[in-house]
């Protein structure tokens, strides 16, 4: 009898211990943040990073207590949608974020997705970060979308630039996927070569994005003796393929993106073949990275079992939204009172050395504040690491 009593006694404490920490636990309301994006299929490490940068960061804030936006305390909560990279299942996806009653989502991760969704997030007062690059997006009268990345058209330039002042390229090619956005950011990037005086001497090849066998593609391009291979708008599934194939068909040259890239997909689909590949990487180098920064690598890592160098971007989003809406409280369930916050929004960026602040920008490219400030870092691929080439800044 007395053990049955002993027993109870302890059930029963454990009862309350664990109705305590409930309670404890959910004295914090809950602020929910959308992300709506493609976590599979080709282009999945673009949405993946999105998607683990966010939970990385939502679990430290939520350990570390909370985030205090006008002295209440809200736990972050992440919602995912994937759209798999399909303009319909955006709007879905976004749909799902209004039903919810959230006002911020970070994606979707195309052109195509982005432009689709727009017409929700205005109808719903929602404000997305899209990392999708057509200009109307940003421009008045669009006012909704925030550009969480710098843009083909800005890297892009900086890219050729520096190789022909620096390699000496004169001559460059384009080849890109047969879609609209690694179409739009080959003209784009057409247009920014021959503003620097550099000769296009093919920029009409394109291929299927389910294309396995690339030599025939890349054949008449070979045939053009390029400086310089420009990949378009490239998937980081396509990426290391393309590579492959062109240095297969001799091609010494160098080549180039103005997409993010893996690592760890180029290394095991093109080994040493990728190697002096260029690409936009994440916004942070060793020597520009916080101690904070560094933490996120390393809490990253220890959730998910590794790290994609795009997420030193995509970090960001979140961290401008807090903090944007820390800055005016009323700007929590409020888009219009977030729009007016941006124009003179300014906070210490947490992930940089030196003073460095979070602003938004774009004024140049759009005529209105409707970008995050992140560091434009061009990688190189070496030996199945990115390393720096070079770091610039946009307006």
């Amino acid at each position: 009898m007395k053990r049955r009593t002993l027993v109870k006694a302890s059930l029963a404490a454990a009862v309350v211990a664990t109705m305590q920490a409930g309670a404890a636990w959910a004295q914090n309301p809950v602020l929910k943040i959308g992300f709506v994006g493609v976590t599979s299929g080709p282009a999945a490490a673009w949405g993946i990073s999105n998607q683990r940068s966010m939970e990385t960061r939502a679990a430290w804030i939520n350990e570390a207590g909370g985030y205090t936006i006008g002295g209440t305390t809200y736990d972050i909560e992440i919602v995912s949608f994937d759209d798999q990279k399909d303009p319909k299942r955006a709007i879905a996806g976004m749909e799902k974020m209004a039903n919810e009653g959230i006002h911020y989502v970070v994606g979707p991760n195309v052109d195509d997705g982005a432009a689709a969704v727009r017409p929700v997030a205005e109808a719903n007062g929602i404000m997305y970060f899209p990392y999708a690059f057509p200009k109307a997006l940003y421009t008045a009268p669009a006012s909704n979308a925030v550009l969480g990345m710098v843009a083909n058209y800005q890297s892009g330039p900086a890219i050729y630039k520096y190789l022909k002042d620096e390699k000496g390229v004169k001559s460059v090619a384009f080849v890109a996927a047969n879609e609209s956005d690694p179409l739009s950011q080959r003209d784009g990037g057409v247009a920014a070569a021959e503003a620097l005086g550099l000769e296009v001497v093919s920029s009409n090849v394109t291929y299927q994005v389910d294309t396995t066998d690339f030599t025939p593609v890349l054949t008449p391009v070979m045939r053009t003796r390029p400086d310089l291979l420009v990949l378009s708008g490239v998937s980081p599934a396509n990426a290391p393929q393309l590579i492959r194939s062109a240095r297969e068909l001799g091609f010494q040259g160098i080549i180039s993106t103005e997409t993010a890239q893996d690592a760890t997909v180029l290394s095991e689909g093109a080994g040493d073949l990728a190697n002096g590949f260029i690409s936009v990487g994440g916004a942070s180098t060793p020597e520009i990275a916080s101690d904070m920064m560094n933490e996120f690598v390393d809490r990253y890592t220890k959730m998910f079992g590794e790290y994609n160098d795009e997420s030193n971007t995509k970090v960001y989003a979140l961290e401008y939204i807090l903090e944007t809406i820390k800055a005016n409280p009323a700007a929590i369930d409020d888009v219009e009172v977030f729009k007016t916050t941006m124009d003179s929004f300014e906070a210490p960026n947490p992930y940089m050395k030196g003073g460095a602040v979070l602003k938004y920008v774009g004024s140049s490219s759009f005529g209105q504040k409707r970008q995050v400030a992140v560091p434009l870092v061009v990688n190189v691929f070496q030996d199945g690491k990115f390393e720096t080439l070079f770091v610039a800044e946009v307006d």
